[in-house]
This record gives structure tokens, C-alpha cells and sequence, in this order.
């Protein structure tokens, strides 16, 4: 792949609930050499696998916040790369209690780290935690191999900070939300991108009792139609869907509520290992 292609992939479509058929959140953007994870919800390590990405291979990896289906997996890919004796990978997280979950890591492993040292006479595992300062207006936050990613703080009260992220490489761009509303922020952060992979929630298919608290600060799917479509995406990939469609009618649900928000673009309902190439002149496959 040329630096000027941008390929896209979801690792995870899920949700805290467990569902058959969609590990936890994440998204794998890759370009040229440059290879980056966002988010490691639970077997994101299997999901890269299944792509045919070894941790080894990973550039960067990226949180959006601290919830645990966003996160849990990251262990598994840091200890896997370790393993595989390559080198320390960089983790880029918002600051505040990603900065703390990154200090406390390594300690409940401590005894399994130094058996596997003493055995193999590996070095110690070290970590790359790289906190920045999330902002309301998009900053740079990695450069490498001619791939930017800028971030910006997003809406999704109580968590804060929670971050969007923006993939630009060769004149191609690529949004990920992480979770959040709809808001100006992930608008102005998709101007001009080609893919937009956003959180999406139907409040119509929560299930008897359920905590309807939880789609207060989830992406409502018609408000997500009316926002991408103002912010001029040609795709917008449809991701931790809440609550996870049970047959291919609610999945259709889904779609058609965010058609009902005025989106006329692409449209998709995410599944696990769904990808997009997208290349200099615009192809697709």
C-alpha cells in the first residue's frame, strides 16, 4: 500500500453487553507502513489477527476515553508485543484517569512479568503512555510516515475526557468518534474526511427495564444522520451500536433511522471486520 492510501478497519462493533459476533471498540487505520489502533475493546488482539496485523506490526495505538469496553484489551496487545520481543509500543490517551490507568498497568501483572524476565531473560516490559492535553479545538496529537492524527475533546458526560480522533494521510481522512453525542466538535472534526465512524444509539430498541439514562450521552441515530450530512462525509460507518441489533431487521433499523436525520451519503451498518480502502484517486474497494 502507497503512503497516499488510507485503509480502515473495524475491529469491534460491540458494547459492554456481550454479543455473539462483535468484540469490543476499535478501529484499525493504516497507511503505508503506519499502522494505528484506536481503542482495544475485549479481543481486539484476535480481531488484528484475523486481519492478518500482529502486534508487532502496530505504530501507535490511541484511547478515546477511560470506560473498560474501550480499554480492556490493551494488556493483552502490549503483553503480546512484548512477547514477541518488539519494541515498546506508544499509547496515545487523553490526560486525566487514562494517565493514572497507565502508571497502575503493569503492577497486577508484576509476578507473571518477572517469572516470564527470569525464564526468557526478555528485558523488562516497559510502557510508551503518552498523555496530552485534550482540547475543544482539534490539535495534533502523532505524526508518522506522512499520517497526522489531530484529537478533540467530545461530549459524553459524566467521562471526561473523552476524545475524537482524525486521520489525515495523502489528502484522505478518517473520523472516529469514540463515544459521544452528536456535537459540534465531531462535526467540524469530519469536514472533508471520507470516512466517519461513529457510535450510534436507538433508544426504540432498548430492551424492557433498561437504564434509558445511558442514551443521554450516546449519539441518537436521527440527530447522527442530521449531523454527517452537514458535515459532508461520503461514509458513514455506523459502530458500537447500542443496543446491538439482534436480527438484520434492527440492523435496518438503524440505518433507516439515521436516513430519517437527512444523511444521504454512504451509509453503513458496522460489522466486525468491515473494511475501506481509500486511494489517491478515490476508488474504492
Amino acid at each position: 500500500m502507497k503512503s497516499e492510501k488510507l485503509k480502515v478497519t473495524i475491529t469491534g462493533t460491540g458494547i459492554p453487553h456481550v454479543a455473539p459476533g462483535r468484540a469490543g471498540a476499535g478501529v484499525l487505520v493504516q497507511s503505508g507502513t503506519t499502522q494505528l489502533q484506536f481503542d482495544a475493546g475485549r479481543a481486539t488482539t484476535l480481531r488484528l489477527a484475523e486481519v492478518g496485523v500482529a502486534t508487532s506490526d502496530l505504530t501507535a495505538m490511541f484511547l478515546t476515553h477511560h470506560h473498560s469496553d474501550h480499554c480492556v484489551d490493551i494488556d493483552d496487545i502490549l503483553f503480546n508485543r512484548w512477547i514477541l520481543r518488539a519494541g515498546s509500543l506508544p499509547v496515545i490517551v487523553p490526560d486525566g484517569p487514562l494517565s493514572d490507568f497507565g502508571e497502575r498497568l503493569l503492577s497486577a501483572w508484576r509476578a507473571d512479568l518477572e517469572i516470564r524476565e527470569h525464564v526468557t531473560g526478555r528485558d523488562p516490559l516497559s510502557l510508551d503512555w503518552r498523555p496530552f492535553a485534550a482540547r475543544a479545538e482539534s490539535d495534533v496529537v502523532f505524526e508518522h510516515g506522512g499520517v497526522t492524527v489531530r484529537s478533540v475533546l467530545v461530549e459524553h458526560p459524566p467521562v471526561e475526557p473523552a476524545v475524537a480522533y482524525r486521520v489525515d494521510a495523502g489528502g484522505h481522512a478518517v473520523v472516529v468518534s469514540g463515544d459521544t453525542r452528536t456535537c459540534d466538535a465531531v462535526e467540524k472534526l469530519s469536514f472533508g474526511a471520507d470516512v466517519l465512524v461513529h457510535e450510534v444509539a436507538l433508544r426504540e430498541l432498548m430492551p424492557s427495564g433498561g437504564d434509558a439514562s445511558v442514551y443521554s450521552y450516546h449519539a441518537d441515530a436521527v440527530d447522527l444522520g442530521a449531523m454527517a450530512e452537514r458535515s459532508g462525509v461520503e461514509t458513514l460507518v455506523l459502530t458500537h451500536l447500542l443496543p446491538p441489533p439482534r436480527s438484520p431487521d434492527e440492523e435496518e433499523l438503524f440505518a433507516r433511522r439515521v436516513r430519517d436525520g437527512g444523511f444521504t451519503g454512504e451509509l453503513i451498518v458496522g460489522r466486525d471486520l468491515w473494511a475501506r480502502v481509500i486511494d489517491h484517486g478515490g476508488d474504492r474497494r
